[in-house]
């Protein structure tokens, strides 16, 4: 078993955030501003802190479950936790510049 420290194990975590998507808008949850933090503490427990684009999103209970386990799937992770906020809320700023170029929005 190879030893991964938590910078690597944070790199992993987003890069399978990254294959999470909002399913009203084409791009993955990460790039669209939702993952707030990404906490790991000693152990390897991740909490992830995250928003909705709105808190009557559709999806509002579906996707911190899906987020909870793909969390939880990545090599190295002990146990994984999700917490929902609204504050502050989401907007369109949040979005990376390479998803508002994917969304025509630059």
């Amino acid at each position: 078993m190879t030893t991964i420290d938590k910078q690597q194990l944070e790199n992993n975590i987003i890069d399978a955030l990254k294959n999470v998507f909002d399913p009203e808008v084409p791009v993955n949850i990460y790039e669209l501003g939702l993952i707030y933090k990404v906490n790991i503490d000693e152990l390897f427990n991740v909490k992830i802190v995250m928003t909705l684009t709105a808190p009557n999103c559709p999806v509002a209970e579906e996707l911190p479950i899906e987020v909870r386990e793909t969390v939880k799937l990545v090599e190295g992770v002990h146990s994984s936790e999700v917490e929902l906020t609204f504050e502050p809320p989401w907007d369109q700023d949040m979005i990376s510049e390479a998803a508002k170029l994917d969304l025509g929005l630059l």
